[in-house]
């Protein structure tokens, strides 16, 4: 198969090619293997492979029924987990999980036809905005290798942006498929709270605020996966009601609305934002306007700070259980040598949140989505920075060895300064990244959109936020970007300069 071809095509695309019998199943896992040998000792994107699994998945295929038959994906290592082989997280915890079964995820993957080529880098736990475990060590950028893929579905967006596969599979808790998103170039959506499916054995992710999807080069490519990944799931704990029609054919069809939208360009957290970003809202601006949406200025009522500070109660509670379960499963204490610094802290400030504290917490996140519910009353979408500066270069946002010595030191500290140092230890983290965590808490869809390149030559999305089940509201707007100049995609992606 020729390389461009496999390039150049989404997953949509190659579908088609498999179902015209121009290209065969094993012609594109073979391409795409040889284009992860090519980038990959480069990316460290993949930490794990199967290829003699997937060849011999090949035949199970059933290409008349299933969308995708034949189409290579990668998963992400965490949460989407196959039956028999290992799912680390990330963590050096977990080196010996085996999986007992494919998670609810993987199977309606599976089902569609997809191939499974591996698993992708993910920092320790999906717990930062950057992908450099150590057990792994660090994914890089495929637009320029000094600098991050983001996180925490860094892996899965270097795979796709890399042009190891056209989709990969991703999970989204507080950005980590937007923010990759906009560090690589590429479409990520987080669709509604209860959209896609969870679990075995959970009916919730992070209390709703992680949901997994896709990361995809084309607009298309997400929304045909929504058609096939929406659920209604009788074990979740949230549902929300199927769309009445296709994702895939919405996009095709001319828009029937113009819809209002309010933009802001403030970080919600009172953090610096670079100005490529603002340049970047900016020109999507004014595209808007062209195109006869009603723009306005508005930033929402929601309180940033004390969002964040709820957020990082979540994730302090969600360590502190996560690690009393595997304490009973070991036999064992866990200790501080068992884990990195970041999910070390939380899980010692974990310890100290109360039930009351946990709770009131999670009543904040309903506030905030009501706010935003009548802030879309006046407004169809929100758009703002996807995220605040263009990637971070590799090890920036890494805790070295003073910092570690200071963070070790918090189980000397009362609740409220082991809560106030959890903050300060993400503050540099939330700088690049203070814009995406609203649509985690409110359970609304979101996306990233890419629509610039900065004058260091790496890409910045904007994100566009819709009321809670107006996915098709998201992927109308994109769809429109994509046919734009506007729309960069690969544009400048060294890898593609002769694709």
């Amino acid at each position: 198969m020729d390389k461009e071809v496999y390039l150049t095509h989404d997953g949509v695309s190659l579908a088609n090619l498999i179902k015209k019998k121009e290209v065969s199943p094993k012609e594109l896992v073979e391409a795409a293997y040889e284009q992860m040998e090519a980038v990959n000792p480069h990316l460290n994107a993949v930490v794990r492979t199967r290829k003699e699994k997937v060849m011999e998945e090949i035949d199970q295929l059933h290409i008349e029924e299933q969308p995708f038959a034949g189409v290579p994906i990668v998963l992400k290592d965490i949460s989407q987990a196959i039956k028999g082989e290992p799912l680390t997280s990330g963590s050096k915890l977990f080196t010996d999980n085996i999986s007992r079964r494919d998670s609810n995820f993987v199977d309606r993957l599976r089902k569609a036809g997809f191939l499974f080529l591996g698993h992708t880098n993910t920092p320790e736990f999906g717990l930062k905005n950057i992908t450099e475990p150590e057990i792994y060590g660090p994914t890089r950028n495929p637009w320029n290798t000094k600098y991050s893929a983001g996180g925490s579905s860094g892996g899965s967006a270097a795979s796709v942006a890399s042009g190891i596969v056209p989709i990969a599979g991703a999970s989204d808790g507080g950005g980590s498929i937007r923010i990759p998103a906009s560090f690589t170039g590429l479409f990520g959506l987080k669709p509604t709270r209860g959209r896609t499916p969870v679990g075995p054995g959970v009916g919730r992710q992070w209390q709703g605020a992680s949901i997994d999807f896709v990361l995809s080069r084309s607009v298309r490519d997400s929304a045909a996966l929504l058609d096939v990944l929406q659920t209604i799931q009788p074990e979740a704990a949230f549902h929300i009601p199927l769309f009445d029609g296709s994702y895939y054919e919405e996009i095709k069809k001319k828009a029937n609305k113009k819809f209002r939208i309010a933009f802001t360009t403030k970080s919600p957290v009172g953090t610096p934002v670079d100005e490529e970003a603002k340049q970047a809202i900016y020109k999507t601006v004014q595209w808007l306007e062209e195109q006869g949406y009603e723009v306005e200025e508005k930033s929402n009522n929601v309180d940033g700070i004390r969002l964040m500070e709820n957020y990082y109660i979540m994730n302090n509670g969600e360590m502190a259980g996560m690690v009393d379960s595997i304490e009973k499963s070991l036999g064992r204490a866990i200790t501080a040598n068992d884990m990195e610094i970041v999910s070390w802290v939380l899980t010692v400030a974990g310890k100290s949140v109360t039930a009351a504290e946990f709770t009131q917490s999670i009543a904040e996140w309903d506030l905030a989505a009501a706010q935003m519910a009548e802030f879309h009353k006046n407004y169809d979408l929100y758009l703002t920075p996807a995220t605040a500066n263009s990637a971070p270069k590799i090890g920036e946002l890494t805790q070295n060895e003073k910092e570690i010595s200071e963070l070790m030191k918090i189980s000397e500290l009362t609740k409220n300064e082991q809560l106030k140092l959890v903050y300060d230890m993400f503050e540099p983290s939330l700088t690049y990244t203070p814009f995406t965590q609203l649509a985690n808490l409110t359970g609304q869809p979101a996306i990233s959109v890419p629509v610039h390149l900065t004058k260091n030559g790496l890409p910045l999305g904007v994100q566009f936020m819709a009321p809670k089940g107006k996915e098709q509201w998201l992927f109308k707007i994109a769809g429109e970007i994509e046919d734009s100049d506007l729309w960069i995609g690969m544009k400048g992606n060294p890898l593609f300069a002769n694709a």
